[in-house]
């Protein structure tokens, strides 16, 4: 008779405290995540991949000019 008490307790608390909790906060994340972008985000996203794509042609102008400058820099190790 004294396992009853020891398991109902525990399985009580969690039935009406935990587990309504954890699926609340379940679905309450799925829906945020299945929501996707929305109008600021995209627009902040379109902003950083147009400034990534001049960071990155900015990058083979330097390469360029250093190859024309100094051919063995690529294999330069700084000592």
């Amino acid at each position: 008779m004294m396992m009853f008490p020891i398991i109902f307790v525990p399985l009580v608390i969690f039935v009406l405290i935990v587990a309504p909790l954890w699926l609340i906060l379940h679905y309450r994340s799925k829906r945020y995540t299945s929501q996707g972008l929305n109008e600021d985000e995209l627009q902040q996203l379109h902003q950083l991949i147009q400034h990534t794509e001049s960071l990155k042609q900015r990058v083979k102008t330097l390469e360029k000019i250093l190859d024309d400058e100094a051919p063995n820099w690529r294999g330069y190790d700084g000592k």
